[in-house]
């Protein structure tokens, strides 16, 4: 049996190991830069976590030293408590990269901005479809009974 290879499929096999190892270093460089992205989010989740242990301790001496016969001390507490709650949300976020942590973080941040006592109207409109935005986001992404099948096709009820 006499193996004849012509010119054509030689340069075709080159450029085939060529595009190869273009390909791998491709991956290389994809999957370092990942990698890296990855650690730089974790680092700024443990300085995140850092600063609420700090704003936390800060918050707990402001509040302590606050007269609680005023409304205003309960607001602030309140406030104080969701600002921590939406930096540890934040870190979730960060480190999971769950659509469920991002919708949860989304509703803190609506809540701390509905507490405000000074709010217009406008504010208070914009707050509640918010929510309803949310809630839906939740229902047809997240909810294990949603109105989509798992390959996102509409299904009949």
């Amino acid at each position: 049996m006499t193996l004849i290879v012509t010119g054509f499929q030689v340069s075709r096999l080159l450029y085939r190991q060529e595009d190869a190892s273009t390909m791998d270093a491709n991956d290389r460089i994809s999957n370092s830069f990942k990698t890296i992205a990855t650690w730089l989010e974790r680092i700024l989740a443990l300085v995140i976590l850092g600063g609420v242990a700090v704003f936390g301790l800060s918050s707990a001496q402001t509040l302590l030293a606050m007269s609680w016969g005023q409304t205003d001390t309960f607001y602030e507490l309140i406030y104080r408590v969701l600002l921590l709650v939406i930096a540890i949300e934040l870190v979730r976020t960060l480190v999971t990269h769950d659509l469920r942590a991002i919708l949860e973080l989304l509703a803190f941040v609506v809540a701390r901005k509905m507490l405000k006592p000074d709010l217009n109207v406008i504010d208070i409109v914009l707050s509640v479809r918010a929510f309803v935005a949310l809630l839906a986001a939740n229902y047809w992404w997240l909810s294990p009974s949603s109105p989509q099948g798992s390959d996102g096709s509409d299904v009949a009820p």
